[in-house]
């Protein structure tokens, strides 16, 4: 189940860039949008699933379907350490404020990618800083996922008020789509007042848009079961500690160690302080998905970019020095460079053992 969930997130980063062309349907003006609006076709594609089986809630006691019958209903599947979810997050949060006198309840699935994502501590926690406030069921189970047939992250789900599916959305985009579907299903449900305004958002930080024109490195898995370009002298030794070295160069998406690590199936670890990894990659921002392995303890960082601190390049997880602390396990951003977007070596050292590191995410 894991190796298939996984497969089906990483094809938005080959499909996303489409979606981009698509996304903004304001260009067209608001005739555009009328137009648009009328001719959206939507048809009925089942009832909403039970939401019995989730394992807890947050923001919210239990809900089912007959307590949500004469509402609009938007569920969205998440992982909280999902760039491509992140990157949706502004737009979700937007109409969720909007219409929520208007009839609209959206309903956030957290369905985890990674062992610690299960930790309900940690999604709440998420959730706070991200200041999503809306009902999340929390998935751990797969059980609300498997009901929905669901395969992707992120997914919305369109729910009129009569309980019938009307609409789905994967990926990232098609923004201004989704939101005029959300105004029809109110329409249709009797709100009054909706307008023709759509939601205008200025993301920040991991959740601005990739700049898909220079993207050419895709998400990237470190552990062995799913990883790619590893170049380190003498291959990967599975399972055990293995003192590793870099080549003096890296092809583009070729990545390697430094230093005393444990490569296992989904995660690296690091048993010495000092270790390095090396990515070179080609993009305007560059993120990491690690932890600390023990809670409640922390491990120094420091990142270069062609050798140098990163300087302007820095991410919202570090000094202009390269300099930060991994605390918690989630995403990272470490480099947002500005133009012009080249070819790059990025290195990260950490200066204390005890790091987890999950995946490499790129926009």
């Amino acid at each position: 189940m894991d190796e298939e969930i996984i497969s089906d997130r990483r094809r938005f980063l080959s499909t996303a860039a489409m979606s981009v062309i698509t996304a903004r349907l304001g260009v067209l003006g608001s005739w555009g949008k009328l137009m648009a609006r009328t001719t959206l076709q939507l048809s009925t594609e089942g009832e909403l699933p039970s939401l019995g089986s989730a394992t807890g809630w947050l923001n919210s006691p239990p809900l089912t379907p007959a307590s949500l019958r004469g509402k609009v209903v938007l569920v969205q599947f998440w992982t909280y350490t999902c760039i491509n979810w992140l990157r949706t997050l502004p737009y979700v949060r937007a109409w969720a404020e909007k219409y929520k006198n208007q009839g609209l309840v959206v309903i956030g699935a957290h369905t985890p990618e990674f062992p610690f994502e299960k930790n309900v501590d940690n999604v709440r926690r998420a959730a706070k800083y991200m200041k999503i406030d809306y009902p999340i069921a929390i998935d751990s189970d797969y059980a609300i996922w498997r009901a929905f047939n669901n395969e992707y992250w992120p997914a919305l789900y369109f729910v009129d008020a009569q309980g019938q599916i009307r609409h789905h959305e994967f990926g990232e985009g098609n923004y201004d789509q989704s939101e005029m579907i959300l105004q029809r299903l109110l329409a249709e449900a009797g709100a009054h007042g909706l307008g023709d305004e759509l939601v205008s958002v200025a993301p920040r930080g991991v959740e601005v848009a990739a700049d898909w024109a220079t993207l050419k490195s895709p998400e990237n898995y470190v552990g062995y079961q799913r990883t790619e370009g590893f170049a380190s002298p003498g291959g990967v030794s599975l399972d055990k500690r293995h003192v590793y070295t870099a080549p003096a160069q890296l092809a583009r998406n070729h990545w390697a160690l430094v230093g005393d690590w444990t490569v296992g199936r989904q995660a690296l670890s690091l048993n010495a302080a000092g270790g390095r990894i090396a990515y070179a990659f080609h993009a305007r921002d560059l993120h990491l998905v690690m932890g600390p392995a023990a809670r409640g303890t922390s491990v120094r960082m420091r990142v270069r970019i062609d050798g140098q601190p990163p300087g302007a390049s820095h991410g919202v997880d570090l000094d202009a020095q390269g300099n930060g602390a991994v605390t918690e396990q989630r995403l990272h951003q470490l480099i947002r460079q500005p133009k012009p977007i080249l070819d790059r070596r990025f290195e990260i050292e950490l200066l204390d053992p005890g790091v987890e590191a999950f995946a490499f995410t790129f926009g």
